[in-house]
C-alpha cells in the first residue's frame, strides 16, 4: 500500500494544542501528515511542534513558495488523499462554506479535486457552535462533499458547559482511519 498523505488544517481555537497529538499519532500510523495553520492558530501552537512532529515543512503562508517551479496551494492539494480541518473555528466554517480564499488553508481547499474527501471537526464555544449561521454554514459544507466530526458535549476553555469540544484525537483517527478502510 503507497503512503497515504493527509492535509491537516488548524484553524484558531484553544483545542489547537490537540493538532500535536493529531499529528504525532497520524504519523505513527504510517500517514504524511503536511500541516497547513492559519494565522490565529499559530498563536496556540507553533508551526515548529508540529513539523517535528510531522517531519514535514509546516505551511502558513499563501504567499510563501517553497518550490519556485511549483505552486504551493495547488501542489499541497493535488497531493492530498484527505482533507482535515482540526480543529474547525466557527471562521474558517464560514470561510469554507462560503468560498471565501484569504489564507493558505482556504485557498488549499478550494483547489482540492471534489474526490479528496474531507472532514471537519468544529471546536467553538456551545453557542457559537449552536448559532444558526454556523449550523447553515456546515449544512453547506455537508452539501459541498465534507463529513462533520461531531464535537463532544464537555465543559469549555470558557468555563460553559455544552457541545462545542473538540472531538477525541481517538475518534479524528477512527474517522480518518475509516475512511482508508483501515
Amino acid at each position: 500500500m503507497t503512503q497515504k498523505t493527509i492535509l491537516l488544517g488548524i484553524s484558531g481555537s484553544i483545542s489547537a494544542y490537540k493538532a500535536a497529538d493529531l499529528t504525532n499519532e497520524l504519523t505513527k500510523l504510517g500517514y504524511a501528515v503536511d500541516v497547513i495553520m492559519t494565522q490565529s492558530s499559530q498563536a496556540f501552537i507553533t508551526p515548529l511542534t508540529l513539523q517535528s512532529l510531522s517531519k514535514r515543512l509546516v505551511h502558513t503562508d499563501v504567499m510563501a513558495e517553497p518550490q519556485a517551479d511549483k505552486i504551493n496551494h495547488i501542489e499541497l492539494a493535488k497531493q492530498a488523499d484527505l482533507f482535515v480541518v482540526a480543529p474547525a473555528s466557527a471562521n474558517i466554517i464560514g470561510k469554507l462554506a462560503n468560498g471565501l480564499a484569504d489564507d493558505l488553508l482556504t485557498t488549499v481547499a478550494l483547489a482540492l479535486e471534489s474526490q479528496v474527501p474531507k472532514l471537519i471537526a468544529p471546536a467553538m464555544n456551545t453557542q457559537m457552535y449552536l448559532n444558526p449561521a454556523v449550523q447553515k454554514n456546515l449544512a453547506t459544507l455537508k452539501e459541498y462533499g465534507y463529513a462533520e466530526i461531531q464535537p463532544r458535549e464537555a465543559l469549555l476553555a470558557c468555563g460553559d458547559y455544552g457541545p462545542g469540544a473538540l472531538a477525541t484525537v481517538e475518534t479524528i483517527i477512527q474517522s480518518i482511519t475509516k475512511i482508508f478502510n483501515i
